[in-house]
């Protein structure tokens, strides 16, 4: 099984915070559609398998494409690959794109999973953060979402400058009135050269203290493991049966085809591509039937280190044959010697074969990863 990610740059605005490869100007944007459906012409033959488990429209905001743009992508998809009635159909979504009219139609094309970035129903938050939509255009679209769609997923952000542990449970609370199937809910970070780290830098937002944003997490996971959601990765929650494939495939070190500007590839073994962060020279070069995809071989350590890193932020864990396996024993006696302070300290659970990450260690799993790693 494989997947397929369909980046597209396009926004109408930039958001303070995100540091993902995206353009406002969508003058060219009949051009880097012929683009998108030549790469794949030019690339399917790269996944090891015609069947595709899922495919992701990302970005930038893809919901700035028209349902005929939409419908055209798919069909050169389904023209090089396998798609079944399992297959997750996913396109990211923005409030104010949202109309009755153009969700009916994304079903009636096949998108089969909507990811709606609401990020906060504060109008101070979203203002904070330069989106381009408002609280009102959140709830107007998840009553439209909510009708048409039984899969979708909602996106809200904590660690908000100004923001409070009381802030943070209304929009939880108020999303919750909608009863999605999952959630994906990340802590805000400063990314380098963003407008967010330059306010941040020059004092005029600051950023909450750990603590507080500690605080938001741990009442976010007990809030939504009473609602019986499934904390399957340290920012993801769904109900049973509705974890994201596109994410969990990421997670699970699975092949998967980058599709557009900036997106990236990886084989499922030990090499990772990208294409040129350039729109305007990613077109050039897929017109004249050329790839510009630079990429990497991972070595060893870097392979294992990314395993630890991405296990631990699941709730399937580490596995301790899986390590001595493909990585060796060198590799298993150092985690289990590195993995001991952390398991006394009840930051790591070790269960038979499997390494997982408690409740108390969830917050600190970058932290603990980190110090798994060989260098």
């Amino acid at each position: 099984m494989a997947g397929i990610y369909i980046h597209f740059p396009f926004c109408k605005q930039a958001c303070d915070y995100c540091n993902f490869y995206f353009s406002t100007k969508m003058n060219n944007k009949e051009d880097l559609i012929f683009s998108l459906k030549k790469e794949i012409d030019l690339r399917h033959n790269e996944l090891r398998t015609d069947t595709l488990e899922s495919i992701y429209f990302g970005g930038g905001s893809p919901s700035l494409l028209s349902l005929n743009e939409v419908n055209g992508i798919m069909s050169k998809v389904k023209e090089k690959f396998f798609i079944s009635n399992k297959t997750e159909i996913t396109l990211e979504l923005n409030p104010d794109d949202v109309s009755r009219e153009y969700i009916e139609g994304l079903k009636q094309i096949g998108i089969n999973r909507l990811s709606l970035g609401v990020q906060s129903f504060l109008d101070k938050d979203l203002l904070m953060m330069n989106r381009n939509h408002s609280s009102i255009e959140s709830l107007k679209a998840l009553e439209i979402v909510s009708e048409i769609f039984e899969n979708y997923s909602i996106d809200l952000i904590y660690g908000i400058p100004e923001s409070s542990l009381k802030d943070f449970l209304f929009n939880i609370n108020k999303a919750l009135e909608f009863k999605p199937k999952h959630f994906s809910c990340y802590a805000l970070t400063i990314e380098p050269k963003t407008v967010l780290d330059y306010k941040v830098k020059n004092k005029k937002l600051f950023m909450p203290i750990d603590k507080l944003v500690k605080k938001q997490f741990d009442e976010m996971v007990s809030i939504f493991e009473k609602k019986n959601y499934l904390h399957y990765e340290i920012s993801n929650f769904a109900k049973s049966d509705y974890q994201s494939i596109n994410n969990s495939n990421y997670w699970l070190g699975k092949q998967y085809l980058g599709i557009g500007p900036s997106a990236h590839s990886f084989d499922g073994n030990s090499r990772r591509s990208w294409n040129v962060s350039n729109t305007n020279l990613y077109m050039k070069l897929i017109k004249e039937g050329k790839l510009f995809l630079d990429g990497e071989n991972l070595t060893t350590s870097e392979s294992f280190n990314e395993y630890i890193m991405l296990g631990l932020r699941t709730s399937s864990g580490v596995s301790v044959q899986k390590i001595e396996k493909i990585f060796g024993s060198i590799y298993l006696k150092h985690l289990m010697k590195q993995v001991e302070s952390y398991i006394d300290s009840k930051l790591l659970h070790l269960d038979g074969d499997t390494i997982t990450i408690t409740s108390n260690g969830k917050f600190l799993s970058d932290k603990i990863a980190s110090d798994l790693f060989k260098l």
